[in-house]
């Protein structure tokens, strides 16, 4: 797949068979899509391609305060995305001047200009331009003056999708990771740096390392103790072998904990890896945070932790 990051630097690409969307999660119901971008591509012996924009549009034309939360980064999306065997990424800038184009510039100067679709899909709900003018039948009217063929996305699969994004992110907020993994179609992860902790685990006989997520709008999950798996980050930007461990989310009250800390403990590692990025795969949620009365109860309560995510990995 390659990645374009400049609209004004795209390839004169062959037969494009476009779609355009955020692509948030790429989740099963996205999948859907997608399988019907590459197979049209085939068909006319064409180029697969996906437009998407950063930041999210949301970002830029929502009133909203409580900000975003997205189930992907920019980069995990670009990787889930390389996975489905798509020709081509088109990055696009999202800015309010480019969002305050009126739509038949849109269509013109944007996805004519730039791309000279053979084919566009599209679903029928989907909105472009100032006021979010732009819409299917637009795009229906131009297809004679610019000849490109159109193609919708049927209503049971949009619909599918939004509810699936929206179901992905209260699970993921809930806890209920048998949901959010099911709709994905594979286990929600997160990455973060490793960085210094106060060294609590090591003397309960659990080591973590402490996580440091970088990019804010990522989602996290809730607080409570979690089986995962976990992969360190190589110079080269791949990742290591899959470890098994265990995760705590949360204030620590038991030790009278005053910020949220995000702690990994790693089964069979002993490496030094204070400055890497650690990919975490959040497998199953085990319990809530709990206080405890002592750090013996919540040693023996870590022991078990640890026996049930081992039977879970």
């Amino acid at each position: 797949m390659q990645i374009h990051y400049d609209i004004n630097q795209l390839p004169v690409f062959k037969n494009a068979v476009v779609t355009i969307g955020t692509f948030d999660g790429v989740h099963e119901g996205h999948k859907k899509i997608i399988d019907q971008l590459t197979k049209t591509a085939q068909e006319a012996g064409g180029e697969s391609v996906i437009i998407t924009f950063h930041p999210h549009p949301r970002k830029i034309v929502s009133s909203s305060i409580l900000g975003i939360r997205l189930i992907n980064t920019l980069n995990e999306k670009t990787e889930l995305l390389e996975q489905l065997g798509i020709n081509h990424l088109v990055i696009t800038p999202f800015t309010e001047v480019f969002a305050n184009q009126e739509p038949e510039d849109y269509l013109k100067d944007f996805l004519i200009d730039k791309f000279h679709p053979h084919t566009i899909i599209i679903g029928y709900d989907h909105h472009f331009g100032k006021n979010r003018k732009g819409n299917y039948k637009l795009l229906e009217s131009y297809q004679e003056k610019y000849g490109y063929h159109l193609k919708e996305i049927p209503k049971h699969i949009l619909d599918h999708i939004g509810i699936s994004s929206t179901k992905i992110r209260e699970s993921i907020l809930n806890g209920d990771t048998t949901t959010t993994n099911h709709l994905l179609g594979y286990p929600f992860f997160f990455e973060g740096e490793v960085v210094h902790g106060d060294k609590l685990g090591r003397e309960l006989g659990y080591p973590t390392a402490n996580l440091k997520v970088q990019n804010e709008e990522k989602i996290l999950p809730c607080d409570g103790i979690y089986a995962v798996y976990a992969s360190v980050k190589n110079i080269d930007g791949g990742y290591g072998p899959v470890l098994k461990g265990m995760m705590s989310i949360g204030f620590r009250p038991t030790v009278d904990g005053t910020k949220r800390v995000i702690e990994v403990n790693l089964f069979d590692f002993q490496n030094d890896i204070y400055g890497k990025t650690l990919r975490v795969y959040v497998k199953q949620f085990l319990r809530s945070e709990e206080k405890f009365d002592s750090l013996e109860a919540l040693v023996k309560k870590i022991d078990d932790d640890k026996e049930r995510s081992l039977k879970v990995l």
